[in-house]
């Protein structure tokens, strides 16, 4: 019997008798093209990826810096600061401007406890002009302003003798409207001079913390550009973005890796920059400076708050300029401002 051999079909047996498959011909490997794989993805996030990125990112960078969504603590009403044991406080709405509706909290001192119970917004308006010290405390990023710390700051404020207000900025809490830095100084600028129509001869002190020492001293140079000078400026955790690099656009590596695309597709922050350029409003302020800082602030080291301090005192004098550095527990440092006189 003639065995039947063919030249792509041949096939054998092994030596446990299991038949092997037929041998093909011998299959090339193509040339690899890593260049390709990187030209494609290239294309993709040129234009594709960052068209629809550019879209959206606005409002991620407006997010990655102030989280102003996270709307800490969670289920609270912030027109009923009473639940919050905030029992002589009340809610009120002021508008900063056109569409803008900031929540701001009105808590007297503690003296008035009693008094001020069932009381309505006019009675809190006319306590304004008691002759106590008034402060307005301005929060940092992410939450609100019933977040514990800052409910902690008024009613210590309050045990002391003073009167204390506590807004959200626009976009913060209840208040309406999109957080940019020029509406920040507007949302301010708007309750002081609400705040000094009503309070007659008593001291008026800005206290803003970490993203408030930003707003804090861009209202206080807007505000002197006007004629008129803060009674005093408490600084706490302040930052220095002249000195620091705040990474805080989660796609600026784009910008940096292609040189020039800015000219196509334009940086999505380019409307809604972040400057701050406190160091540089330190040159300008003449209110009595106060600064409140921890050893032990990562996010902004205390070196670059002594590089401040030193900015402030060569602008004014070291009598009008004091440091308190302070180990993790903040304290209260107000009375320095206390039965000094405004400044002329």
């Amino acid at each position: 019997m003639k065995r039947r051999i063919g030249k792509h079909n041949e096939s054998s047996l092994d030596s446990s008798g299991v038949q092997n498959p037929p041998r093909g011909p011998k299959k090339v490997k193509a040339p690899s093209r890593p260049w390709l794989k990187k030209a494609f993805w290239s294309l993709f996030i040129l234009l594709i990826l960052v068209p629809v990125s550019l879209k959206i990112l606005p409002q991620l960078v407006q997010h990655f810096v102030y989280a102003h969504r996270i709307r800490v603590p969670f289920f609270v009403d912030l027109s009923r600061p009473a639940d919050l044991s905030l029992n002589h406080t009340i809610n009120m709405y002021l508008t900063s401007e056109e569409g803008i509706s900031l929540g701001v909290w009105h808590t007297v001192p503690a003296s008035q406890w009693e008094e001020a119970q069932g009381k309505d917004l006019a009675w809190y308006q006319k306590a304004l002009d008691s002759g106590s010290p008034v402060f307005i405390y301005l929060h940092g990023n992410t939450g609100t302003r019933a977040a514990p710390h800052r409910v902690g700051v008024a009613k210590v404020l309050s045990a002391l003798g003073y009167h204390v207000l506590v807004p959200d900025y626009r976009g913060f809490g209840d208040s309406t409207g999109e957080p940019t830095e020029a509406g920040f100084t507007t949302d301010v600028l708007f309750l002081y001079k609400w705040v000094k129509a009503r309070s007659g001869n008593s001291l008026v002190i800005i206290w803003g913390h970490s993203l408030g020492t930003g707003v804090s001293t861009n209202t206080a140079v807007k505000l002197i550009e006007q004629g008129e000078v803060f009674d005093g400026v408490i600084l706490e955790g302040a930052f220095n973005s002249a000195r620091q690099k705040l990474n805080i656009h989660p796609f600026i590596w784009y910008y940096w890796t292609y040189p020039g695309i800015g000219y196509v597709f334009r940086e999505p922050w380019a409307e809604n920059k972040v400057v701050f350029p406190t160091e540089a409003n330190l040159k300008k302020m003449k209110s009595p400076i106060l600064f409140l800082h921890s050893e032990d602030d990562y996010i902004a080291p205390l070196h670059f708050v002594q590089q401040m301090r030193d900015v402030a005192v060569k602008a004014q004098n070291a009598e009008r300029v004091k440091l308190v550095i302070f180990d993790g527990i903040p304290g209260i440092y107000t009375q320095w401002f206390i039965q000094r006189p405004p400044v002329a």
